[in-house]
This record gives C-alpha cells, sequence and structure tokens, in this order.
C-alpha cells in the first residue's frame, strides 16, 4: 500500500516544509483531521450502515474528551520530541473552544491532534496508527 503523504505530495506537487516551522495549532489541523480519517476508516471497515449512524459512532471517538482521555492515558509512552509537540499544542492558544469539553480537555485534545499531525507530517503513520490503538486501550475506549 503506498504512503498517502507521499501520493498527495507527488499528484499536487507540494515541496513540503520543514517540520519545526509549522505551528502547534497547524499540526493540530492536520492531526484532527488524519485522526478522523482514521477512525471513519475504522467504522467504516466494521460494517455497512447507514450514514448518519456511521456519523454518529465517529464523533463518540473523536471529541475532544476521548482525545484527551487517551493522551493522558499515552501520557508514559510518548517519545521525547512527541511529549514536546503534546506540550506546545496543549500550551497553544485556539482561538475557538468544543462546544462540549472542559478548556483543559480541549486543550489536551488540541496537544493530541498536534502529536497525530506531527507523526502524519513526518511519516511515521505506523506509529501514529499504534498510538490511536494503544491510547483506546489504556483509556477502556471499546469499538462499538
Amino acid at each position: 500500500m503506498s504512503d498517502i503523504l507521499n501520493l498527495i505530495k507527488e499528484t499536487f506537487d507540494c515541496q513540503g516544509q520543514d517540520i519545526r516551522t509549522y505551528s502547534p495549532l497547524t499540526l493540530a489541523y492536520i492531526g484532527d483531521g488524519i485522526y478522523d480519517l482514521v477512525i471513519r476508516t475504522v467504522v467504516v471497515e466494521q460494517a455497512n450502515r447507514p450514514a448518519n449512524e456511521l456519523h454518529r459512532i465517529t464523533t463518540g471517538y473523536v471529541k475532544a474528551g476521548i482525545q484527551a482521555q487517551m493522551i493522558v492515558a499515552l501520557k508514559d509512552e510518548l517519545t521525547e520530541d512527541e511529549a514536546e509537540v503534546f506540550k506546545r499544542g496543549r500550551n497553544a492558544k485556539p482561538h475557538t473552544m468544543a462546544k462540549n469539553a472542559s478548556r483543559a480537555d480541549y486543550h489536551k485534545a488540541t496537544g493530541f491532534e498536534a502529536v497525530m499531525g506531527y507523526l502524519y507530517l513526518t511519516g511515521q503513520n505506523e506509529r501514529m496508527l499504534a498510538l490511536i490503538k494503544r491510547g483506546m486501550e489504556l483509556a477502556g475506549i471499546d469499538w462499538q
């Protein structure tokens, strides 16, 4: 299977950026999208269901409270670089807040998404997927 990031870069002639120049909110932005794609893929692979049911199930896994639980559970398993990206993301000042999450959970979720974005943009997809799976296991989050 081809690496989607490399395919995107080749297809759209993207030059690439130095990952160290990205703001934590930029990493969180792409991390939110890639995490959502991972969860949607798993949910769709579980069963062919109506779109509204797929959406309902997916939103249960992508909300800030779940992401905050996962990153707290993963804290001791992050590499030094991942922990630094998490802290930068958590401490960033987002311009919006989640509707159904505390400020603390929203900040932790932003840090989680920044780590996902960092791993995706650095081509560490296996690590990203392993952390998502392990985070769900450690946080006691079951697939429906």
